[in-house]
């Protein structure tokens, strides 16, 4: 039987007991379903990470045999690092382990729920993959599939709950249904252009994920969990053959499915504060700082220099000046995971904070991002040049 199957409706409390005993085996039997439930979560997670693990470790190679046959490789170019023709087509792998994770692990309503989850999923993918190819222009993956993905997220029902939150009635649901797109195109775009050194992406996002899970399992949500847990086990697999010096890149694909499934998780996760839901739409932004910190480097740096910041890549990312400062490429992703580490211990932090104190804290962890952002311009970087007309 699946660990998400388990039924816990079968224990009872003792009956025959005293009146005055009654209250005593209730609150006994509670805690016994509380730790059923949440040792219930748990394996079910541990599964994910495991199927998901070892399914995309295994995958990687064929996969790679795969893009090399049908000629699906990125060629070195002035804005890349690698100097060897790499293969592409790694995003599959992970995509496949993530599916393979989640069918085994979960079943009944919550499989349901994954499914439309993974149609958004599957269109980016497939949208990257295309890219990849060089069989669509780069405006479609923003401006049409990652819109028309936000909006089957929220016709599987999972929007943001922000704005619900203030204002009340339609206008409201209305204002955070705006916010799920932008939300869903920021983070998934974030993604799409974190891919550029060796076990960055794939990293950034596993960090991402282990927060996401460990929040998840706090509050009881085991699809968000299970499916935290399943994008961190085949990120990880994945990056035994991504990390410096990889052998394989995700491509466009794999980015896209990654932010997309990160933005997803963020919509779905409802975690459990000591200041209440006033202050939990600060735990996503927590757990996804170094992307957003990334993509807000770049925007500021682009925009100031008179480029579009989403359609003029370059060598201007947070890891590439961090690894022109250190001399390092694996110096420059590790601590971009140091950095993906410390926001989400942050959003720890601040869980366990009244709403004062947790607004005090992001409003510091922002001026400090624009602070980092000020010092980061000042690091070496490659600066794009104009095209003359």
């Amino acid at each position: 039987m699946k660990p998400s199957a388990i039924r816990i409706t079968n224990l009872r409390p003792a009956r025959g007991t005293a009146q005055g005993k009654d209250l005593g085996s209730l609150s006994a039997y509670q805690g016994e379903v509380r730790r059923r439930v949440a040792g219930d979560s748990v394996n079910t997670s541990l599964i994910a990470f495991a199927v998901g693990l070892i399914a995309s470790m295994g995958l990687t190679v064929p996969v790679r045999q795969l893009a090399l046959r049908t000629g699906m490789v990125d060629q070195p170019g002035p804005r890349k690092v690698h100097v060897q023709p790499m293969p592409l087509l790694g995003g599959l792998a992970i995509y496949l382990g993530v599916l393979i994770a989640l069918l085994v692990s979960m079943d009944g309503p919550a499989l349901t729920q994954v499914i439309g989850i993974y149609l958004g999923a599957t269109l980016v993918a497939v949208v990257g993959i295309l890219d990849d190819r060089g069989l669509l222009h780069h405006q479609i993956k923003l401006f049409g599939a990652m819109p028309l993905a936000a909006v089957i997220l929220l016709l599987s029902g999972i929007r943001a709950q922000v704005f619900s939150n203030i204002i009340p009635g339609a206008a409201g649901i209305w204002a955070d249904t705006v916010l799920t797109i932008v939300w869903v195109v920021g983070i998934t775009a974030s993604f799409s252009i974190l891919d550029h050194m060796d076990g960055l992406c794939a990293g950034v996002a596993a960090m991402a994920s282990l927060f996401f899970a460990i929040f998840a399992l706090e509050s009881g949500q085991l699809l968000v969990s299970t499916m935290a847990a399943a994008v961190l086990g085949a990120a990880a697999g994945f990056l035994r053959w991504n990390f410096k010096p990889a052998k394989i890149f995700m491509g466009d694909g794999g980015a896209m499915f990654l932010g997309f499934l990160m933005a997803t998780l963020a919509l779905k996760l409802r975690p459990v504060l000591t200041a209440g839901h006033r202050a939990a739409w600060l735990i996503p932004i927590f757990i996804l700082g170094a992307t957003i910190f990334d993509t807000t480097l770049i925007t500021i740096s682009r925009s100031r220099r008179g480029f579009l910041p989403f359609t003029t890549p370059g060598k201007d990312h947070s890891a590439h000046r961090l690894a022109n400062i250190f001399g390092s490429q694996r110096t420059a992703v590790l601590l971009m995971y140091g950095i993906g580490a410390f926001f989400g211990l942050l959003a720890l932090a601040i869980s366990h904070l009244s709403a004062g104190p947790a607004y005090t804290i992001a409003a510091g962890a922002a001026f400090g991002v624009l602070v980092a952002v000020a010092l980061m311009e000042r690091a070496p970087y490659e600066r794009q040049v104009r095209k003359t007309q």
